[in-house]
């Protein structure tokens, strides 16, 4: 299928061989803390990452990506990252959800599930002194949609089964490599996820729900209030360059901040790679966001 042969396609640039899966899951596997269900589902859990030192820890929420299907990736595809997080200093709770590919997948549930384990930090926060001040969310290509969707919530329309009254803040959003836009990603051609999967997770027109885009695209809700970093590599196959620059010309357009980082002779993979040039930059973003 085409979105699985470009997630493991072999680039060349020049001289420069780009970092495939198997080059990333080869390494030795970091392993968490702790897993903490938020709810009954086989799929409703995190992975809590929390640094050896004494004191409150500032927070990451971490979203993987796969085109929001379960069978391309879980969340351990972010255990390289979130251990260079707990290296310096930051709690990381990674999280994983159900995929369109499963049942009760897609909309709503997708959704939920991200919602229902952000909000499970407030119940979790106490016992490892996690900071719920300042909480980034930072996600991996469609994880980048949903990190957003998480600062969106609180403006999301009032009668969608996705609002809820008191969402988690999040302070701000890193995105790596994500697709932000579901009306871009739908159309991009050659990119993204392609249109079977943002249906998917965009869900079905209706008398009352016209516009599937409103309440689960972060484009359509724009401003969100917090600063976003947008980091994308030069040589991304599924989230090449102009659709960051794209989203990030909306979000200055709406008047939120936002930094926007091309990242040469990079690809998907080194994004959450630690010792790529693409994940060093990240990192001191996501720790300067956090802090």
């Amino acid at each position: 299928m085409r979105w699985l042969l470009v997630l493991s396609a072999v680039l060349t640039l020049g001289a420069t061989r780009l970092l495939d899966w198997p080059d990333l899951l080869a390494r030795p596997l970091p392993r968490a803390d702790q897993r903490i269900t938020y709810g009954s589902g086989q799929n409703q859990f995190g992975d809590l990452w929390v640094p050896p030192a004494s004191g409150r820890h500032p927070l990451v929420i971490l979203v993987h990506g796969g085109c929001w299907r379960s069978r391309v990736a879980t969340l351990t595809i972010m255990n390289f990252a979130a251990d260079d997080l707990r290296r310096r200093g930051v709690a990381v709770w990674n999280i994983e959800y159900r995929g369109v590919d499963q049942p009760g997948g897609g909309y709503p549930g997708t959704f939920l599930d991200v919602a229902a384990a952000a909000d499970a930090l407030r119940t979790i926060a106490p016992a490892h002194h996690l900071s719920l001040g300042r909480v980034v969310a930072v996600g991996h290509s469609a994880g980048g949609h949903l990190a957003a969707w998480l600062a969106a919530r609180r403006r999301l329309p009032r009668g969608s089964p996705l609002a809820s009254r008191d969402p988690l803040p999040i302070a701000g959003v890193v995105s790596l490599g994500g697709l932000p836009d579901l009306k871009v990603d739908r159309d991009a051609s050659g990119a993204a996820c392609g249109p079977e999967a943002v249906d998917a997770m965009a869900g079905s027109p209706g008398p009352a729900r016209r516009d599937v885009y409103a309440d689960t695209s972060p484009a359509e809700r724009l401003p969100l209030g917090v600063p976003e970093a947008i980091v994308n590599g030069s040589e991304d196959p599924v989230a090449p360059p102009w659709l960051g620059q794209a989203y990030a010309r909306r979000v200055r357009a709406a008047g939120d901040p936002v930094t926007f980082v091309e990242i040469p002779d990079s690809g998907h993979a080194e994004l959450i790679a630690p010792g790529s040039a693409a994940w060093t930059r990240a990192a001191d973003l996501i720790d300067r966001m956090v802090r």
